[in-house]
């Protein structure tokens, strides 16, 4: 049962990242350093809500796989 917790934890893990990454709107990469400084505050509209809307998904998702990962004894 831990190995399926731990693998389900990598492939959440990795999705999350990436989604976090396509949310960015620089560059690619580059917008996560602070170069883009352009308007915080925006209106999601389309892709960008779906894709805000499936980070917490995955987010959630994640957060209850590390604490089942707690609470299950090893």
């Amino acid at each position: 049962m831990e190995r399926y917790l731990d693998i389900a934890l990598i492939i959440t893990s990795i999705a999350l990242i990436f989604s976090v990454i396509l949310q960015s709107k620089g560059a690619g990469l580059g917008g996560l350093t602070g170069g883009d400084a352009g308007s915080v505050f925006t209106a999601r509209r389309g892709v960008e809500q779906t894709l805000f809307r499936i980070t917490i998904g995955i987010s959630i998702i994640f957060f209850g796989l590390c604490i089942a990962a707690v609470v299950i004894p090893r």
